[in-house]
């Protein structure tokens, strides 16, 4: 069986508040995008070994068992004892990105899963068993434009349709310390919350939305910065960077003509129709 995680941009950010234990309350609206991995799994018939996991496209560091596919099924093999599995995975969203990859790719494993061996699992319960391996996680089971408060991980949903606008994004070759953009985040409330400035039409967004990290990030890394004003001159209605970074995103009418503009030769550029 066969299916196409997707990614997500975060529309809005803003950090409210800091926690006792550490982390960061805050609120933003997570917004699906056609940009796509794949991801297959068959049933394993040689050996001994619960899975075996298989990998193309961009490269992804780290040990199999860290891949947050596998850990999406060592979950519900734990659970079900599930056959073992051949999962190829080939990747095409950029990691690093602020595009939420990782987590889509865990949450489709455990769609995968559910449909292949006839589980019988409920849309709440699997996004249950996904907020256990990320916090963004969860939001990929039902895989529609929510809003995100708490640590990211406390969704409503929300009426919000960006369908036929063009998104223009670019993901530069340059590595965001997500710990490190945090350290230097000073957590405050917005006047207006999120949940009223995302209902405001698309071309007001530019003047009363904001992703809290670019305060941050910027001044660190000016090209990211320079990304987002290449857009504005280029004629998007709103431009931001997504999550901690460093990809950056372009929001343009339908009718709009994107340039091809060289952001590097290790850059990562997209360019499509938004279809939600």
């Amino acid at each position: 069986m066969l299916t196409f995680p997707n990614g997500k941009i975060n529309l809005g950010l803003n950090i409210t508040e800091k926690r006792p234990d550490g982390y960061h309350n805050l609120e933003t609206v997570f917004y699906p995008i056609p940009i796509e991995d794949a991801l297959e799994i068959n049933l394993l018939h040689e050996g001994s070994r619960k899975y075996c996991l298989h990998q193309a496209g961009i490269e992804i560091a780290g040990e199999a068992e860290n891949n947050l596919v596998v850990k999406a099924y060592k979950l519900l093999d734990e659970l079900f004892d599930l056959p073992p599995v051949d999962i190829h995975l080939f990747k095409h969203i950029p990691s690093g990105a602020g595009l939420g990859g990782g987590s889509a790719d865990a949450a489709f494993m455990l769609k995968l899963l559910n449909e292949k061996f006839n589980l019988g699992l409920s849309i709440e319960s699997m996004e249950d068993y996904a907020s256990r391996l990320g916090a963004d996680c969860a939001f990929f089971i039902r895989n529609a434009p929510t809003y995100a408060e708490g640590i990211g991980n406390v969704f409503s949903p929300i009426s919000l349709s960006l369908k036929g606008y063009q998104l223009w994004l670019v993901k530069p070759d340059i590595f965001v310390s997500t710990r490190d953009a945090f350290s230097q985040i000073k957590p405050h409330r917005p006047e207006r919350p999120l949940k009223e400035t995302i209902q405001l039409p698309v071309e007001e967004w530019r003047n009363c939305m904001v992703n809290d990290f670019e305060e941050s990030v910027f001044p660190q890394f000016p090209a990211i910065r320079e990304i987002k004003e290449e857009m504005y001159r280029q004629g998007a209605v709103y431009a931001s960077m997504s999550g901690s970074g460093s990809s950056v995103y372009g929001i343009f009418k339908p009718n709009a003509s994107l340039p091809d503009i060289d952001f590097g030769k290790e850059a990562f550029v997209y360019k499509g129709k938004l279809v939600v």
